[in-house]
């Protein structure tokens, strides 16, 4: 087996947890031929209530110290006086800048708009309307009562974004497309768009189409996406746009999503990686949820774990990729992708085909 890996393993909520337990059965070193110690953290609504978020901030340090982690989706509470999300404080805490979601052809799925080229948001991982102080003034009910927040990007954070969107689509092959409303916010929204120029300065290689965000959701409901692209975004816009690029290839739940703590260099030095749909309370127990987003996400992880001394796990994320869409193509699908198997179902199977990948 190769050298032991450090993983931590954050435990979340409903259905979220329920996939997790279906993408550690993957991560299984009897089926990767990989010695990985795990790490678990319960991150459930009950444990950060009870603890008064003290385990989150437990999993951040152990995070930071492992430089790889696998999260489960968590319930984040409405009420303003409750423990909040998990995810802004983890971000926080290990230094995460920026946050990467890539939409994908899912074979035997019919895409929209023609996508059949990766789409990758690189958006912001803290800031923006994420954290925002809020308040409001006047009498309740009062025509005249206002509320406010105040929003707060930083010039690190953008440079992030913008270097590694350019980074990202020269991997791909592809071009940066899109960005912020930079005319009407011109101070705020600007900052974003001016590391977008000057990262398009230090890459002339690659192709750059900046595009306000209103229309470059046009773009790509129009049938922008006939290349590769990669879109960097602000926190809020990035958020939102996932989801729509998640539908355009199928389904929310068809890729992962990964948090990237970056050093000076803007290469990664920690690493998390979950899927991006919630906790899914309608379908807890049923046994139907799709596995892939998460299983996906334990693909990313090894990759970025991977070395050039160290091949094996380049090759278990491979295999694992690779299943996944096997499996779909297969016709071995949960119901959102118009299949009838099952969760553990579909796990099996991929787990099957990343066995004989591997040669096991």
């Amino acid at each position: 087996m190769s050298e032991s890996l450090r993983v931590v393993v954050l435990e979340g909520d409903q259905t979220g947890q329920e996939l997790l337990e279906e993408a550690l059965r993957v991560l299984d070193p009897e089926v990767l031929g990989l010695d990985l110690a795990i790490e678990r953290f319960d991150l459930s609504l009950e444990s950060r209530r009870r603890t008064g978020n003290a385990v989150v901030h437990e999993a951040a340090a152990a995070i930071r110290a492992a430089g790889l982690a696998l999260k489960a989706a968590t319930i984040t509470p409405e009420g303003a006086q409750d423990v909040g999300s998990p995810n802004r404080i983890l971000r926080e805490e290990i230094g995460g800048t920026v946050i990467i979601r890539t939409g994908r052809h899912i074979p035997g799925i019919t895409p929209l708009a023609g996508a059949h080229f990766p789409v990758s948001v690189v958006r912001m991982a803290v800031g923006d309307a994420y954290g925002a102080r809020e308040w409001r003034e006047g009498a309740e009910g009062d025509p005249q009562e206002c509320a406010q927040r105040t929003e707060r990007i930083t010039r690190g954070v953008c440079r992030a974004v913008a270097e590694h969107a350019f980074r990202s689509a020269r991997a791909l092959g592809g071009q940066v497309y899109g960005g912020p409303k930079w005319t009407v916010s011109p101070v705020y929204e600007g900052m974003l768009k001016e590391e977008l120029d000057a990262a398009a300065q230090r890459h002339p290689d690659v192709r750059y189409t900046p595009v306000l965000i209103d229309a470059t959701y046009a773009g790509l409901i129009g049938g922008a996406a006939d290349a590769p692209l990669v879109i960097p975004a602000l926190n809020r816009d990035g958020d939102c746009l996932s989801d729509l690029v998640m539908a355009l290839f199928g389904s929310i739940a068809g890729a992962e999503s990964v948090l990237l703590a970056l050093d000076e260099d803007y290469e990664p030095r920690v690493v998390l990686a979950e899927a991006p749909h919630g906790t899914a309370p309608a379908l807890q127990g049923k046994g139907v949820a799709n596995p892939m987003a998460m299983i996906l996400a334990c693909a990313a992880l090894l990759r970025y774990a991977a070395s050039s001394a160290d091949q094996r796990r380049l090759q278990a994320a491979q295999a694992i990729h690779e299943a996944t869409m096997q499996t779909v193509a297969a016709g071995v699908r949960t119901p959102d992708l118009g299949g009838h198997a099952s969760t553990s179902e579909m796990t099996g199977e991929i787990i099957a085909r990343v066995r004989t990948l591997l040669g096991g």
